[in-house]
């Protein structure tokens, strides 16, 4: 029994000339799962080659709101400002389809209204309801990325009936968290918990066999003054056990049962 971090970007170019490294410094403090989560094909391939290489990894494979309508974004001259692979939608949706059956989940997928302007939503809308199609048709888990349009998100898995979703670092509202926790889905709660009062509240108050940990690294430190990494679930793994009045060991024996809930077997 360990600590699984759900949702990594261990190939984030920022991490990768670390990576033994920062899997050992994981495995120190117990974490015995990482669930690399893919943006495009490219990203999707480097996660499956370190899946290969690395038996602690397990590759998600996705296709990220803002990669999936990407080049209607650079044609209408809306800024976002990260580098990387440019594809359509429709070859990004093949890949997912061709390779499914060897994710571990999909996802990152989802909806983002923060950097897609409105004159794209239904466009996006479109990818996502047939990336959540591919996952239900191989019976694997969905990991959620939704911005600004969390609540839209939720309608369409609840009318597409999808039942084995991780909500990955929820930033809607507490309320409608608990109403995703409640219908049945959860929700990963991110490294920086003990500095923000939202993610504090989410674990505070969800359904504690809804509960997942995540690091979404290299982002969202537990301190801002370095990059995060998947040993630091340890550390939202005890602020769980302060918070819950419990020991770490019940936080590892609650999460685990969580994970084995929503990906079928133990981290």
């Amino acid at each position: 029994m360990g600590l699984a971090d759900v949702h990594a970007h261990l190939t984030h170019p920022e991490l990768r000339g670390d990576l033994d490294t920062i899997l050992a410094k994981a495995e120190s403090v117990g974490v015995s799962t990482i669930l690399v989560n893919g943006l495009n094909p490219r990203d999707n391939e480097a996660a499956r080659e370190l899946a290969k290489t690395y038996p602690q990894i397990k590759a998600a494979f996705g296709f990220y709101p803002i990669d999936a309508v990407l080049p209607e974004m650079r044609a209408l001259g809306t800024d976002y400002p990260r580098e990387g692979e440019e594809c359509t939608a429709a070859d990004g949706l093949q890949w997912l389809q061709a390779h499914a059956a060897e994710a571990f989940a999909i996802g990152e997928i989802g909806l983002d209204g923060y950097w897609v302007p409105e004159a794209l939503w239904e466009s996006q809308e479109t990818v996502f309801r047939q990336a959540v199609e591919i996952a239900m048709e191989h019976d694997k888990a969905i990991i959620i990325h939704t911005r600004k349009r969390e609540r839209r998100a939720f309608e369409i898995l609840k009318e597409m009936g999808a039942e084995r979703v991780d909500w990955h670092c929820f930033g809607g509202k507490v309320k409608l968290a608990r109403q995703i926790a409640e219908h049945g889905h959860w929700l990963s709660i991110p490294a920086n918990a003990r500095r923000s009062e939202s993610f504090t509240r989410m674990l505070e108050t969800l359904p504690r066999e809804k509960i997942l940990l995540e690091t979404d690294c290299p982002y969202l430190s537990p301190d801002r003054t370095r990059r995060s990494g998947p040993a630091d679930i340890a550390g939202t793994a005890s602020y769980a056990g302060e918070l819950w009045e419990t020991s770490v060991e019940d936080v590892i024996s609650r999460l685990t049962e969580n994970f084995e809930q929503l990906f079928g077997q133990t981290p």
